[in-house]
């Protein structure tokens, strides 16, 4: 069901879930919770969820629905994200829509020569570097996982790659909880201490539980440490459909709520008032291949049911779209971007990342970041719907124009032709005209955009001195976490 509302609230929205629908999946997912519970392998964790009214028997925690309810009154709702400059630029409320970068694949389609080849950490300052560009990606992870570092310090080079290259406001993966500990104290260093980056967060940590119901120990400790700084944290499983949770699209939702609801207690039982995302990755398990789709219907249908319940509980949302299947920038890769960056967006996910994923997650493109930038301007003009005031309903102009008239030359025209959205590299040319300029098929242009941003586009930098301390942060976090990797 689509909806167009006419007053306060002009967006395009749809809704997948009846209201008695999303009571029943909390009242399931919380059943899940006390009879089945989920295991805790962090002793720390343990005692306090013990203390909080938790039912602990041999490292399954069964949660009863009083604490689940506890924490969501004690989460933040509706929080703000800002970039690095201070500015307020997420406002993680209702039905807000911001498309994001892909984030942790082995490989990369260099954003020049087109070789696929193991990510670097330069390849994640090009990734940061053009996401910066694209007035549609409004925030960025690391674009890739880098396999050039050692894999226990890789987060903190990619940290460093990415708040250099971009001021935009970014989600980050942790591979150590020392390794997360780092990055928030560069985050510090760049915000100008600890106190004002609680104040004005520009980052936000992605702490993933192992679907189904499992929290190890390093992703426990990854939460804690979140919490203690107040850092917002997407608490975020992968359920794959009829893998990893259940085959049906209910019962998944069911399971990943349940995990989502037990991230939150974690969190709020470490440190009522701690900023989290009500969050869940779902996935298609194909069974003919054996493999995870990144772009399936059914996963849009459960990002959105799950952003219709963190919107209930008024918590920001979580969702991944802008990825493909594909292995190359083909009709596939648009069939499947466009569908599920519209999907989810009518729907509402606030933070929707992996714009710019190819091969089922293995490959980050900057090419493909760049195709999803321009479907995500079309979406956003389209999700803003029609605006009903008088001076855009255009009585007057239409009455001093009348019949077989023409409205090229009226300053209301004037006043309003730049509401539309124009395309950067889709073609509106004539045959003749696009033929002249060279045939350009898309992925052509966004090859071509994306080399004069390399080459043109200078991101805000960072003063010296705080560059200098992010290195030292680094060299020094590197040799304490790999000395004690040795001992």
């Amino acid at each position: 069901m689509i909806k167009q509302s006419f007053n306060d609230n002009r967006f395009v929205y749809m809704r997948i879930l009846s209201d008695e629908q999303i009571n029943e999946i909390i009242q399931t997912a919380m059943r899940v919770l006390e009879n089945t519970g989920c295991k805790i392998l962090h002793k720390g964790a343990l005692k306090a969820l013990k203390k909080a009214g938790a039912i602990i028997e041999d490292q399954i925690v069964r949660v009863p629905p009083l604490l689940v309810q506890e924490s969501i009154r004690s989460a933040p709702k509706g929080f703000s994200i800002f970039n690095r400059l201070g500015e307020p630029c997420l406002d993680l409320s209702g039905t807000n829509v911001y498309y994001g970068t892909s984030t942790a694949s082995p490989n990369t389609k260099d954003a020049l020569s087109g070789e696929i080849h193991p990510t670097k950490v330069d390849d994640i300052a090009i990734g940061a570097k053009v996401a910066d560009a694209l007035e549609s990606i409004s925030w960025v992870m690391p674009f890739g996982s880098s396999q050039d570092v050692d894999p226990l310090v890789a987060d903190i080079y990619e940290f460093e790659a990415v708040v250099t290259n971009t001021t935009k406001p970014m989600a980050f993966c942790g591979y150590s909880p020392r390794g997360v500990e780092l990055v928030f104290e560069m985050a510090a260093e760049v915000s100008g201490g600890k106190d004002k980056l609680k104040e004005k967060p520009f980052l936000m940590s992605y702490p993933e539980p192992i679907s189904p119901m499992e929290y190890p120990e390093d992703v426990v400790e990854k939460m804690i440490l979140s919490a203690d700084w107040e850092i917002p944290q997407i608490t975020s499983g992968a359920g794959q459909i009829g893998a990893t949770s259940p085959v049906t699209l209910a019962g998944s939702l069911v399971q990943m709520l349940s995990e989502s609801f037990m991230s939150l207690v974690i969190a709020q039982v470490r440190k009522p008032g701690a900023p989290v995302f009500l969050a869940a990755n779902f996935g298609m398990f194909d069974m003919r291949t054996g493999l995870n789709s990144m772009a399936s219907a059914e996963g849009s249908l459960l990002q959105g049911a799950m952003a219709e319940i963190a919107r209930f509980f008024s918590l920001p949302s979580w969702g991944y779209a802008g990825a493909t299947d594909s292995k190359c920038l083909d009709a596939q890769a648009g069939i499947e971007a466009a569908f599920n960056m519209l999907a989810q967006g009518l729907a509402g996910v606030n933070l929707i990342h992996d714009v710019g994923y190819m091969d089922m997650g293995m490959i980050c493109s900057a090419e493909m970041l760049m195709m999803g930038n321009e479907v995500a301007g079309m979406i956003k003009r389209f999700l803003g719907g029609i605006n009903t005031e008088k001076e855009e309903l255009a009585y007057d102009i239409i009455q001093k124009v009348g019949a077989g008239g023409n409205y090229l030359q009226e300053e209301h025209t004037h006043r309003h032709f730049k509401k539309c959205w124009y395309p950067q590299l889709l073609t509106r040319q004539s045959y003749a005209s696009w033929e002249a300029s060279g045939a350009k098929d898309l992925r052509t242009k966004c090859h071509e955009k994306v080399k004069e941003i390399i080459e043109r586009h200078s991101p805000e930098p960072l003063g010296e001195k705080i560059r200098e301390n992010l290195a030292n942060i680094r060299l020094e976090g590197e040799k304490e976490i790999l000395s004690s990797k040795h001992n």
